[in-house]
């Protein structure tokens, strides 16, 4: 098992209206507060982060050290270059809000060799806030060639 830990990095309004205008997430949740306020009483009665962007938040924290991590986890495995990235699965656990400031703990593993000799490889991410709870938990699965030398 390999592990790292990101930096933190504190979530603010800019960042999600940005985020829901940049992919065109125009849904009454993301952008009509008045909506939120009266349809979505308690914990979600204001603005928060959708899914989709703390997946990214989470791949984009540990975007400076991941390629050290897997070159490593390369050397020791035995597994060549990098071919793509073939599967996501996701499960949001807590709510982010502006002012929530996140940090990512990734753990990366050796699913399985595939008949063809390639490997893949589980990053799984644990997206927590400042008072360490479990935001969202995704796992990346990535698809690695053989080696050839």
């Amino acid at each position: 098992m390999y592990r790292l830990t990101s930096h933190r990095r504190t979530i603010t309004e800019t960042d999600i209206v940005n985020f829901v205008n940049l992919i065109g997430l125009h849904e009454p949740p993301f952008i009509d507060m008045e909506w939120v306020r009266k349809a979505m009483p308690g914990i979600h009665n204001k603005r928060f982060a959708p899914a989709p962007f703390l997946i990214s938040l989470g791949m984009g924290l540990v975007a400076t050290r991941i390629t050290s991590l897997i070159d490593e986890m390369a050397e020791k495995e035995n597994f060549g270059p990098f071919h793509g990235m073939v599967g996501l699965e996701a499960a949001v656990k807590s709510p982010a809000f502006p002012g929530d400031t996140l940090r990512a703990d990734v753990e990366a593993s050796v699913n399985r060799k595939t008949k063809k000799g390639q490997t893949l490889v589980d990053l799984t991410h644990v997206l927590r806030n400042q008072r360490d709870e479990v935001v969202v938990i995704f796992t990346e699965k990535l698809l690695f060639e053989p080696r050839t030398s």
